[in-house]
């Protein structure tokens, strides 16, 4: 029997599972906790042993629980369901009982007994006080769901006394951190841990985030101080947009809270709320932002993976989505682990899957004779029991919890590393991947710790902890060995084909059959319609089966993923702490004096000072070349002329005319001797500074020529007449004897006009940028186009490579910095500014950009965000050069200035 005084009713809240035996784990799967009442067990009734055992009884939608204080009795759980009769009965005095009947193979019977209940100052209105009884109405409702035939309908029952409950009551405003909070939304959500929801209020202040769960379980009010949050991610949840989880860390693992609403909108407007708060002090991430930091070895590929995990959607309190890490190592059964052996590892270029040659054959086989929908895997390589199939060591009650309260056969137990990887590779349908844990610190789940009885082996030995490799000598080292392979250069050279299966554009569509990753139609996002489906019964088998089968994580990149450079960057295995680490002296990553210097210069360019400015054109300055002393400096104009400066005598020593249209950019060529500009009447003008003359002229285009490159004897000039040519036959040193003789080698024909272009350092690669926002990036050496990426709206002010070669920077009318990773032409970085930036210069990592309003912006590409805003010219900045040691920088402007600024450190 089970005695319930309702005038004993409290709120509970548990701050510790050591003291609180209940968790919402002990419930089903998707049932909710509703209220929890003191009770008292009594064990033979009546009799001469009669005993009373003092606990509570907690109402849940599809069960009640009655957990004792006494740890030494068990906790009781009764399944509405089996009940087969509620009702009044053995009414005494003022008490009233009302009896659960239970059959299965036996009968119990419980009795709660009932008082008064008064309802005073509701809304905090002074009225006579109200009397029910209500705890048997309550339960009778529960039962009638739990009783109904159909899923469906049982679902749909107890979805709607739950609406019930939540639409009676709302957020405690006195649970407010200060009286002066502004509160901006209030509404119905559910808090999400693994396998686990409960339902309560949201609310959203000017300064904190707050959930109130209806059962006051764990706590009366989770508090989130948006201040401190760091991270936000839409998620979905059950296959529905309903999902928001963040974070105040920037790295770690798991959320601070994962709500899902009950409706879109709800979502949305909490999500525009906190997204609004943290445009003013956190920097917005995306997928291509992280890719920028993690090829230029910023991001360790642990890192990497997180970050791309939770923009996929994946979560850790969401375990049909549990964050996916790869496989690594393949050799289990060597003494010692060879990191320097490519033989060493994983095939990262295929799934887990097509790794056995023999089991694909026979996997095609039935692909083929299988009517659509085709998949080639009957099984995902993650899903929830996967999850805790290597988490059961620390985390039973949720294996419990999934499996209806038992472990999983003994055998079938995460019991070794060799074994789980060999079943991988040879399992009819095994084909799991690996989670966070095995690349983390904490070898809890490697050991077992908490002393559990998870049955015996055929062998007759007990599962205990998990068989090591013979190359680990401790959880820890085996731990660590992980860790120095997931970051060793073999890996950063190929993960990327990885990113491609899971991530990536092989996720999908005819690439993943050609790369033989083709899963289950309902594990990918958008595969089903939930809300097409209008039978309740078959939406509901249909949910389970997604979420126990597995997800495939949202599809991130639709182009080949970008590789890691790996030469410049110190293996993170050496002294594997998630950060980049110093280079020593004597690596093979060392750079010379030279590249030390410019480094250093990059590192200090927002200390950059105005040193003189000269106001020597009547119009716009469109370029700027200086001699290789220094000492003089020419430019060019939109009043048609090009002048040369003498920086020593800060004198202006000459102005040369060619023709009364403007010129748009200049260059000098090796020696000193010649200055070329192009000009916006179609032509090209050779300048001998020695002779003081125009020694040539070259008529190659039908219209104004925008830019113009020069390598090797090679000049490269780009037009509004939509092509961009070469040139051969262009001395270093021309005679003044006679007119030279122009070859074309290559017509680099585009749609539209061409605005401006730029070379390679190796002078193999060019990047060209249109009136009509598209960059293309052209191999020179076979006058091919690479790629054409549409990245701006409007013209591409200035586009250039990297010093490696490896990125492509591009600023546009649209105020966009886009950086394009040269091997894929993917996207992989784009900011915007309030304005268009005209012109820049950059080391991979760091920009220097002239704005339309006369500004020297420095960007921090990988953080980012702008670092410094440098005041200088009253109109546009149009032109910018650099010297080779970039310590000397001179930039021209609408204002018809030149401005020479020195790095001051």
């Amino acid at each position: 029997y089970l005695f319930i005084h309702e005038r004993h009713r409290k709120v509970f809240f548990c701050s510790g599972f050591s003291k609180f035996r209940f968790s919402l784990l002990l419930l089903n799967l998707e049932e909710y906790y509703f209220e929890q009442h003191t009770a008292n067990h009594i064990q033979n009734k009546g009799g001469q042993n009669e005993r009373k055992i003092r606990g509570s009884l907690k109402i849940c939608s599809k069960s009640v629980i009655f957990e004792p204080d006494a740890i030494s009795q068990p906790i009781i759980k009764i399944p509405l369901r089996d009940c087969i009769k509620i009702g009044k009965h053995g009414e005494n005095g003022s008490n009233r009982h009302f009896q659960l009947i239970t059959m299965k193979i036996f009968i119990l019977q419980v009795s709660i007994c009932l008082s008064q209940v008064y309802f005073i100052k509701e809304h905090n209105i002074v009225a006579p006080y109200k009397i029910e009884r209500v705890i048997l109405r309550k339960y009778l409702y529960l039962h009638r769901a739990s009783c109904l035939d159909k899923l469906g309908d049982q679902t749909a029952m107890i979805t709607a006394i739950l609406q019930s409950r939540l639409a009676r009551t709302s957020f405690d405003k006195n649970r407010f951190q200060s009286v002066s909070e502004k509160l901006h939304m209030e509404c119905k959500a559910e808090m999400v841990t693994p396998l686990v929801t409960n339902p309560g209020h949201v609310c959203i202040t000017d300064t904190n985030l707050y959930f109130q769960p209806l059962n006051g379980y764990p706590k009366p009010v989770v508090q989130i101080t948006l201040q401190d949050v760091r991270r936000i991610y839409k998620r979905r949840h059950g296959l529905m947009p309903l999902g928001l989880e963040v974070f105040c860390t920037e790295d770690d693992l798991c959320s601070d809270i994962y709500l899902k609403f009950y409706e879109p909108q709800d979502r949305d407007d909490l999500y525009f709320y906190i997204a609004t708060y943290l445009e003013h002090h956190v920097a917005e991430r995306t997928a291509e932002s992280y890719t920028l930091q993690w090829q230029r070895g910023h991001l360790s590929n642990y890192q990497y993976l997180l970050h791309l995990n939770n923009l996929a959607d994946r979560s850790c309190n969401d375990l049909s989505q549990y964050p996916v890490f790869p496989w690594i190592i393949s050799d289990y059964c060597s003494a010692e682990l060879d990191l320097s052996n490519p033989g060493t590892f994983r095939d990262l270029s295929r799934p887990v899957g097509a790794l056995n040659k023999e089991r694909l054959e026979r996997l095609l086989a039935r692909y083929q004779e299988m009517p659509e929908p085709k998949f080639m895997y009957g099984s995902h390589y993650s899903s929830p029991g996967y999850v805790l199939f290597y988490l059961v060591r620390i985390a039973p009650e949720y294996m419990l919890c999934l499996q209806n309260g038992r472990f999983d056969n003994a055998d079938r137990m995460f019991n070794s590393i060799g074994e789980t990887w060999k079943n991988c590779l040879d399992g009819a349908t095994d084909f799991k991947e690996l989670i966070p844990e095995f690349y983390g610190d904490d070898v809890s789940f490697l050991v077992n710790n908490l002393k559990l009885d998870l049955g015996k082996r055929q062998g007759g030995q007990m599962v205990d902890d998990v068989e090591l490799p013979p190359w680990a000598r401790s959880p820890e080292d085996f731990l660590q060995k992980s860790k120095d392979a997931l970051e060793s250069n073999y890996v950063s050279e190929h993960l990327h084909e990885w990113i491609d299966l899971i991530f990536g554009y092989k996720q999908k569509g005819s690439d993943a059959v050609g790369a033989h990753n083709v899963f289950h139609p309902l594990t990918y996002e958008g595969g089903v319609d939930l809300n097409s489906i209008e039978d309740p019964d078959e939406k509901v088998a249909m949910l389970t089966q997604i979420l126990e089968f597995g997800q495939t994580p949202k599809q991130l990149f639709v182009t080949p993923h970008p590789r890691r450079i790996t030469p410049k960057f110190k293996n993170f295995s050496q002294t594997y702490s998630h950060n980049l680490t110093v280079v020593s002296p004597g690596e093979e990553s060392f750079e010379d004096l030279t590249e030390e210097s410019k480094t250093l210069a990059w590192n200090n360019i927002a200390k950059l000072q105005l040193h003189d400015q000269y106001k020597i054109h009547k119009e716009a300055v469109t370029g700027i070349a200086v001699s290789c002393n220094g000492s003089s400096v020419f430019t060019t104009s939109q009043d048609s002329t090009l002048k040369m400066f003498s920086k020593e005598s800060k004198m202006l020593q000459r102005s040369i005319s060619f023709s009364n249209m403007a010129l748009s950019s200049c260059l000098l060529l090796p020696g000193d001797a010649t200055v070329i500009s192009s000009s916006w009447d179609n032509n090209i003008y050779f300048y001998s500074i020695a002779f003081a003359r125009r020694q040539d002229t070259l008529m190659g285009h039908d219209d104004a020529v925008s830019k113009i490159c020069w390598h090797d004897n090679r000049l490269y000039s780009a037009s509004w007449d939509s092509t961009v040519k070469v040139w051969s036959g262009v001395p270093a040193e021309m005679t003044c004897t006679r007119r030279q003789r122009f070859d074309m080698l290559a017509e680099l024909e585009h749609d539209v006009s061409v605005n401006t272009i730029s070379l390679n350092a190796a002078s193999t690669l060019l990047v060209s940028g249109t009136k009509e926002g598209t960059v293309n990036i052209w191999d020179l050496t076979t006058a091919t186009m690479l790629h054409q990426i549409p990245c701006h709206s409007g013209t591409v002010c200035d586009a250039a490579f990297s010093p490696d070669s490896r990125h492509v920077l591009s600023t546009g009318e649209d105020g966009c910095l886009n950086v394009i990773d040269v091997q894929t032409g993917m996207l992989i970085s784009s900011m915007t500014s309030d304005e268009p930036q005209r012109c820049f210069i950059w080391d991979g990592n760091s920009v220097l950009s002239g704005s339309q309003s006369g500004e020297l912006l420095v960007w921090d590409l990988l953080g980012g965000k702008i670092s410094e805003r440098i005041q200088g010219h009253t109109g546009a900045v149009t032109c910018i050069w650099m010297n080779e040691q970039c310590s000397s920088i001179i930039t021209g402007g609408e204002d018809r200035q030149i401005m020479f600024w020195k790095l001051q450190y």
